[in-house]
């Protein structure tokens, strides 16, 4: 029994890239789907396709995800308090990104940022 399949999703990712591997596959859920597709729009990976037969998405990368992982508990965050949680997971300034739910979709901080709105801290990716 899984408890947290996005932390499963991305720590395969992570480890795939660790080993120096092309593709891997993870779970498929409406999140994860939503967490790749920000990840594809940052360059971090190059595609994902969802295979029907074993109800998964296949990822190809491309050796650009040094570190990601999910936010535990999920930090509500507002716009004016961005900064606190960026120190805290991310290694330097405009190196990286978090993701974050909010009422417009997952988006990234900078998104968020630009929308002036807060959220719900899912993950972490540099």
């Amino acid at each position: 029994m899984r408890h947290d399949p996005l932390a499963d999703a991305l720590s395969t990712i992570k480890n795939a890239e660790r080993v120096g591997k092309s593709e891997c596959s993870v779970m498929a859920s409406n999140l994860i789907g939503r967490v790749l597709k920000v990840m594809q729009e940052e360059g971090r990976i190059r595609r994902f396709e969802y295979v029907m037969e074993n109800g998964a998405f296949t990822v190809t990368l491309n050796g650009n995800v040094n570190e990601c992982g999910v936010i535990k508990p999920r930090f509500s965050v507002k716009r004016e308090g961005m900064e606190k949680y960026e120190a805290r997971y991310l290694p330097a300034r405009d190196f990286g990104f978090l993701i974050l739910s909010t009422n417009q979709g997952i988006i990234t901080q900078n998104q968020a940022r630009e929308l002036g709105i807060g959220g719900r801290l899912l993950a972490y990716v540099y």
